[in-house]
């Protein structure tokens, strides 16, 4: 098999018009091809198609993403929390503000199996209570 990797990935136009000569491979010898393949440890080839497909995307105008959904550290939110030692979960500043959320808004947990879900509370049932 005859390896035609670039040594750098292909980006931009340069990308493009190459997916046009090789519209007839795979979408990972098309990765594979456009210099988006390192090789391990091993010796073996790993194409990584996420960043080939995010480049073909750049390469078409699309934007990505934007600084307006990072948290104070830089962080793009993931959308994903862990359970701490301690048994709690922090949700994060990004998902509250993107919620439009304020301090002191409460919540109702209600367990399900492999999920929960928090319910907002409206202004009228903590009055009433």
């Amino acid at each position: 098999m005859t390896t035609e990797t670039e040594t750098t990935p292909l980006t931009g136009k340069a990308l493009l018009q190459k997916l046009k000569d090789l519209q007839h491979l795979s979408r990972r010898e098309k990765a594979r091809r456009c210099g988006y393949c390192r090789v391990t440890k091993n010796d073996r080839a790993r194409v990584n198609i996420g960043e080939f497909l995010n480049a073909i995307l750049e390469a078409k105008g699309v934007q990505l993403s934007s600084d307006g959904g990072k948290d104070g550290r830089g962080r793009e939110p993931t959308y994903r929390v862990s359970v701490h030692k301690n048994g709690q979960m922090v949700i994060g500043s990004t998902y509250t503000q993107e919620m439009g959320l304020n301090p002191g808004d409460e919540f109702e947990i209600k367990l399900g199996y492999k999920h929960i879900h928090l319910i907002q509370m409206s202004d009228d049932a903590s009055d009433e209570s």
